[in-house]
């Protein structure tokens, strides 16, 4: 292996952000992790001028071009950069001219996220109070559904004892609501069979989920797209995608037209990360999909419990969906996230890209 082809392996596996810039500060280089913290890519990056969010105040601006000029290096302490709207992150960064002989001076730009540690606790913490949650529903549920076959079973044997025919109106009353009890508990469970990993285009599940949408609410809502193109197929199961995609697409449009948004939009945006830590779990490649709707947003106290079971955001919610949606995407060693501001909710479905190689371990 060469130098060079050494060294760029390493930079591609360092967890710091690491940027190359020219002296007219335009990109030459990023790995991997710094298109992860920028939400950007190489493809789009390079070649293209430094964006505007590390020039955000004059004292930034300013020691840039000092630091070209007198070729001197600096750092800037807890620098919060808009990578995207509704995406800001704080980081530490520093800048080190590199003047070799015979070589066009270039800039190192070393970014250090400070958020990265707080947002893997969190994401630790859900994905326990997740599973405890749910293995206490569970029981719940089974407990429930026991004595439901039993008063199911009784009502049709008193149904046939009955003298009169117009008495069965009661006993229906008590088979149909034992039937939705036993409908519940079974949601309440969750999904019965193991994911069939298999790969999937998840643009073309996004499009699939967005005619049913589209069909469902032909006026109301707009639907716009926002993919990277370049992603490579995600390894899942394919109708159990379709499901958790149906399910917070469809809610963003339920939210939407119940609070009579003007200019209801939901955009579908997909991303890919890069060295991801979901969890404890670290991942080489990771599918982001984002959710975005312009609706009135999710009360801020909903929101630290919304994926508990029998938790809803609307009135006319049953609470089971994103529950169920998040067991999905737990059984995929994925997890959902959501931010929501008045003017903006953003779910986020975050998916190993690399799934067969994690199954084949737990199950070796």
């Amino acid at each position: 292996m060469s130098g060079v082809a050494l060294h760029k392996r390493l930079l591609d596996h360092l967890r710091t952000a690491v940027v190359m810039l020219d002296s007219k500060l335009h990109v030459r280089y990023l790995n991997p992790a710094a298109e992860m913290l920028l939400a950007t890519s190489a493809v789009r990056a390079i070649g293209q001028p430094l964006p505007d969010y590390f020039f955000d105040d004059e004292e930034a601006r300013s020691a840039l071009q000092q630091c070209i000029r007198d070729e001197h290096p600096f750092t800037r302490r807890e620098a919060r950069l808009s990578v995207a709207p509704g995406n800001e992150v704080t980081v530490d960064y520093s800048v080190s001219p590199i003047n070799e002989p015979g070589q066009p001076l270039c800039l190192l730009l070393e970014l250090q996220a400070l958020d990265r540690l707080l947002r893997i606790t969190r994401e630790e913490a859900l994905l326990h109070a997740h599973q405890a949650t749910r293995a206490l529903v569970r029981g719940v549920a089974h407990e429930i559904k026991n004595p439901l076959g039993g008063i199911r079973g009784a009502a049709q044997l008193l149904e046939r004892a009955l003298p009169a025919p117009e008495l069965t109106e009661y006993t229906k009353v008590i088979i149909d609501e034992a039937d939705r009890l036993r409908s519940v508990a079974d949601r309440m469970l969750g999904p019965r069979k193991p994911p069939e990993f298999r790969p999937v285009n998840v643009h073309e599940c996004l499009e699939h989920v967005r005619q049913l949408l589209l069909a469902e609410h032909p006026q109301g809502v707009s639907i716009w797209r926002d993919y990277d193109i370049s992603l490579p197929d995600v390894v899942a199961d394919r109708d159990q995608l379709i499901q958790v995609l149906l399910n917070l697409i469809r809610n963003a449009t339920q939210a939407l037209l119940e609070s009579s948004t003007p200019q209801a939009r939901i955009v579908m945006r997909t991303r890919v990360l890069r060295q991801f830590t979901i969890g404890v779990l670290r991942h080489r490649l990771v599918l982001r999909v984002d959710i975005i709707d312009n609706g009135p947003g999710i009360d801020p106290e909903v929101q630290e419990t919304l994926f508990y079971p029998m938790v809803s955001g609307r009135a006319s919610g049953t609470g089971l969906g994103l529950s169920i949606a998040q067991s999905i995407i737990s059984q995929h060693h994925g997890l959902i996230e959501c931010e929501s501001v008045p003017g903006e909710t953003v779910f986020s479905l975050l998916l190993p890209m690399e799934q067969p190689e994690l199954i084949e371990t737990e199950e070796s």
